[in-house]
C-alpha cells in the first residue's frame, strides 16, 4: 500500500528532501583538504595515549595503545604497544636510579586501579617489589608484542625502532613521558 503525499507549493517537501540526503550522504572530507576521520585508524587513540603518556597513566596509556591494535593490527600499533611497555620500564628505570620510590608506588597503584572497587580493596605492596613485578611483565609484553610487529612487517618495525633510537638518545631523562615527533600521535 503506497501512500501520496501531494508536495505544498512552496517546495518545502523538496527542500526536506535534499537536506535529507546531504545530512545522510557520505561526506569526504578530503574534498575539503581535511583528513577524513576514518582516514587513519587508531589516531584518536594514540592521541589519547599520548597525552596520558605526558600525564604518567600508564595505564590509561596501555589501554589506548591496547585499542589501536585491536582496532587496526598492524606492524605500527604493535610498535606503538611495545613503545609504551618500553616506556613503563624507562620510567620505572628512571626512579629507581633517582631512588624516588614514592613514585613507583603511585606507578604500581596506577597501574593497579581500574575500577572503583579498587578503592574499598586497594592493592598493596612494597615499591621495590613493585618494580620488579611490573618490570618483569613489561618486558615481557613488550617482547611478545614487538615480535608480533616483526612478524607482520619486518621492515616498518626497524624503521619505527630507529626512530624510537633517536628519540630515546634525544631526551635520555624524558623520553618515556612522549613519543617520537615522526610518528604524528
Amino acid at each position: 500500500m503506497f501512500v501520496r503525499f501531494a508536495a505544498p507549493a512552496n517546495g518545502f517537501v523538496a527542500a526536506l528532501v535534499v537536506l535529507g540526503l546531504l545530512l545522510c550522504a557520505p561526506t569526504t572530507s578530503l574534498q575539503a583538504g581535511i583528513p577524513g576521520p576514518s582516514s587513519e585508524p587508531g589516531r584518536p587513540h594514540l592521541s589519547r595515549a599520548k597525552v596520558f603518556l605526558a600525564a604518567g597513566d600508564y595505564r590509561r596509556a596501555l589501554e589506548a595503545a591496547q585499542k589501536t591494535v585491536d582496532e587496526a593490527p598492524s606492524a605500527q600499533s604493535y610498535i606503538y604497544l611495545t613503545y609504551v611497555y618500553q616506556a613503563i620500564d624507562g620510567y620505572l628505570e628512571h626512579l629507581a636510579r633517582t631512588e624516588q620510590w614514592g613514585a613507583v608506588d603511585r606507578l604500581y597503584m596506577n597501574l593497579a586501579f581500574s575500577n572503583p572497587e579498587d578503592l574499598v580493596d586497594p592493592p598493596g605492596g612494597l615499591a621495590r617489589m613493585a618494580k620488579e613485578m611490573i618490570q618483569t611483565s613489561v618486558r615481557q609484553q613488550s617482547d611478545l608484542s614487538a615480535a608480533m610487529a616483526t612478524k607482520l612487517d619486518k621492515a616498518v618495525a626497524e624503521e619505527l625502532w630507529q626512530q624510537q633510537a633517536a628519540w630515546r638518545e634525544e631526551h635520555p631523562d624524558r623520553w618515556w613521558s612522549g613519543t617520537p615527533e615522526s610518528w604524528h600521535w
